[in-house]
């Protein structure tokens, strides 16, 4: 073989490495250009129905109800707000939502937490049954026990049209303390808490100095979850509180689609349902990170 030839053929070989780099390079681009495609897609998706939402709340009913649909903000948003107001105490109701969901998420945090540190951590006899005996319970529906749990609270408890009655039953869920449990069982090891016994510490400092600091990214998901959940309630809040200005937001804006003066106003609801999200995002976007954190590394030996 000729010199000129066997130039050739290593010209020929870079060339034909060149493109299939070049064909390499261009697969990944598009690989990547289809999967953020993809992302965006999904976040327009999830984010439209909130933005249509705000929309709405500065519109009247007849804009929100016209075709075609008007995508920019209506001029009857300080028209909506003053319509809502005469209707409910809305910043009342706000705030009855606001007190009932942070104590009852601040105490559904302490005791679910102190509850899955007992499971995981301690040995006492009947531990097992007790663990599984908790969580048949979460086979059971809770409007099933609505019947006795309204007796509870309204003729032995005397708790009608008070806070108490939304924040203490459910402090302590099964599903908080299953959580909890799996939590510690998997990221707190045991020879921690044998140093700090060793060193003579008590084990409630032993929980709120040692365990509770590591916790965090379980108590913000689990957190969120109980806030949201308590945020959404409807049925609960709607049998204890007889009081309009006891109501919180969602048995509130209940009252806005029936409004026996002025009817069915959908810009006033699309107000007041708008305004009730906003907390709740609040609270999500503020704890998302550990709120991942507490979703995944849980799950995670080692």
């Amino acid at each position: 073989m000729t010199p000129s030839e066997i130039t050739r053929l290593i010209n020929t070989a870079h060339r034909h490495a060149k493109r299939k780099r070049r064909a390499k390079r261009w697969g990944r681009l598009a690989r990547e250009i289809v999967f953020n495609g993809i992302l965006l897609l999904g976040a327009f998706l999830s984010a439209f129905p909130f933005y249509w939402m705000f929309i709405l709340a500065t519109q009247n009913t007849n804009q929100i109800f016209s075709w075609p649909p008007q995508f920019t903000p209506g001029e009857s948003l300080v028209t909506n707000y003053q319509t809502m107001l005469s209707i409910i105490p809305f910043w009342r109701n706000f705030a009855n939502s606001l007190f009932v969901g942070i104590t009852h998420t601040a105490l559904a945090l302490l005791f679910c937490s102190m509850g899955g540190y007992a499971f995981a951590m301690y040995r006492f006899p009947g531990r097992d049954w007790l663990f599984a005996l908790l969580l048949a319970t979460l086979m059971v529906p809770w409007i099933a026990g609505i019947v006795p749990w309204f007796i509870l609270i309204s003729k032995w408890l005397q708790w009608i049209n008070r806070y108490e009655a939304l924040i203490i039953p459910g402090a302590a869920s099964a599903f908080g303390i299953f959580w909890m449990r799996q939590y510690v069982q998997e990221s707190i090891p045991s020879e921690l808490l044998d140093a700090a016994r060793i060193d003579g510490c008590p084990e409630f400092l032993i929980f709120f100095r040692i365990v509770a600091p590591l916790l965090m990214p379980a108590f913000a998901a689990l957190g969120i979850m109980i806030f949201i959940n308590n945020w959404n309630a409807f049925l609960g809040p709607l049998l204890v509180m007889q009081d309009k200005s006891m109501y919180t937001l969602p048995v509130a804006l209940a009252l806005l689609r029936q409004d026996p003066r002025r009817g069915f106003d959908a810009g006033v609801l699309m107000l007041g349902t708008a305004m009730a999200t906003l907390p709740m995002l609040i609270v999500f976007l503020a704890a998302t990170r550990r709120f991942m954190a507490g979703l995944t590394l849980g799950a995670l030996k080692g």
